[in-house]
């Protein structure tokens, strides 16, 4: 048996996650004589299957429901999964090759092949992304989807790769923040999401609450919460809590 610690150690997960797994019932673990929780190898096994899944971008609840399935099949979901973990290498391989083959004509100069621009792009991956949104907010959000995807288009190459190189400084710059201490409602915190904010604003204007609720799909979605985990572990719910804050404090009034 193992300790909540030696299987951080040993899966790469914080003893927060852990924790969490087991307060929503997607990883309960044994409760020793002192009070401990302690996993088994069954329990490691399933975190394993877990973390694969996570590794697709499938939600907690929905890997919780697979898990708990009565006809749950592990060696067959096992198979399954290196079936879809092949899938996912040749899109990626796809999609590297078409990043150099876009990096070497913005190198020389040239125009972007617009047959090639979006291979390995997966289309399904981004219809699920949308209908998640739509779902979640209504038949409203699909408007703002589709101004949004318009604005982006209407991007230059040298403009896209300028919106991506300011979202990166900003995340980098909440990053440092972070780990100096500071605070979602902090000046500091609120001047970089003014910052944010006037970003979002480059492919569609939100309101207060619409600012709101795109922070709190920072941590909802899985896509997004693995992206910003992946930067630092507290960087979705301190910028969804920095968002609040600016929407609350900045965004209400009679003007907006």
């Amino acid at each position: 048996m193992r300790t909540v610690k030696q299987v951080a150690k040993a899966s790469g997960v914080s003893v927060r996650a852990l924790h969490h797994y087991d307060h929503i019932g997607l990883l309960t673990p044994e409760t020793g004589a002192n009070g401990y929780r302690l996993y088994g190898q069954e329990h490691m096994l399933r975190l394993q299957q877990i973390l694969f899944y996570r590794e697709l971008g499938v939600p907690l609840a929905e890997i919780a429901r697979i898990l708990d399935d009565p006809g749950y099949d592990t060696r067959g979901a096992l198979i399954d999964l290196r079936r879809r973990v092949e899938g996912e290498i040749r899109q990626r391989r796809d999609l590297a090759r078409t990043i150099d083959h876009t990096l070497s004509l913005l190198d020389a100069g040239k125009a972007l092949d617009e047959k090639r621009l979006f291979d390995g792009v997966s289309r399904e991956q981004q219809a699920a992304w949308e209908a998640e949104i739509v779902e979640r907010y209504g038949e409203q959000a699909a408007e703002t989807i589709a101004q949004s995807q318009a604005a982006v288009a209407a991007l230059s190459s040298e403009d896209f790769l300028a919106l991506r190189r300011d979202i990166d400084r900003l995340h980098q710059a909440f990053v440092t923040l972070i780990e100096a201490g500071g605070t979602p409602g902090s000046p500091a915190a609120q001047a970089l999401t003014a910052q944010h904010y006037d970003w979002v604003c480059r492919s569609w204007r939100p309101d207060a609450q619409a600012y709101a609720a795109l922070g709190q799909l920072y941590c909802d979605q899985g896509d997004f919460r693995d992206m910003y985990d992946g930067l630092h572990p507290h960087l979705a719910a301190f910028l969804a809590a920095a968002m609040a804050v600016y929407a609350q404090v900045r965004l209400q009034g009679p003007d907006q």
